[in-house]
């Protein structure tokens, strides 16, 4: 069974062949972030596939942040580059779930939530719990916690 990080070490190689300038260079510095999480530790470890998912996901969200500083300051060359990487990674994640995908599982977590007696701002707290573990890597927590704050409120 191939690993997520030995599948990015191969599509790197490919890359390099290839002479892919961004895909290299974009998985080289997720599989240096992938690595440096490995020796992080007190024991050097191998992460798991879940865990290599996590650091995607993380590097990710990286650069949709650095592209959004990037148009605000008027570098839309450096944007691009940023959005072009995240776009790369995007490869190697779940398929992120639509708005109405992720309102109709928020919704009835909120319904969940206001059953089991969670009212006002505390029932945030019980439907991110809820929510959490249905949406996994699928949805950014930032999108996931708008996502509820706005049917909380409605």
């Amino acid at each position: 069974m191939t690993t997520l990080k030995s599948k990015l070490q191969d599509d790197l190689t490919t890359a390099i062949k290839a002479r892919d300038e961004l895909r290299s260079s974009t998985l080289r510095l997720t599989l240096s972030a992938i690595g440096y999480e490995e020796t992080a530790g007190k024991a050097a470890r191998e992460l798991s596939d879940d865990e290599v998912q996590e650091v995607i996901t993380r590097e990710a969200k990286k650069r949709r942040e650095a592209a959004e500083a990037f148009d605000k300051g008027g570098r839309a060359e450096s944007a691009e580059r940023e959005r072009a990487e995240g776009e790369v990674l995007a490869e190697y994640l779940p398929q992120q779930l639509s708005d109405e995908e992720l309102n109709a599982i928020v919704a009835d977590a909120v319904a969940e939530a206001r059953a089991g007696g969670a009212e006002g701002p505390k029932a945030m707290g019980a439907v991110m719990k809820i929510v959490k573990p249905k949406v996994a890597n699928r949805a950014e927590g930032g999108r996931v916690a708008a996502a509820v704050k706005r049917l909380i409120a409605g």
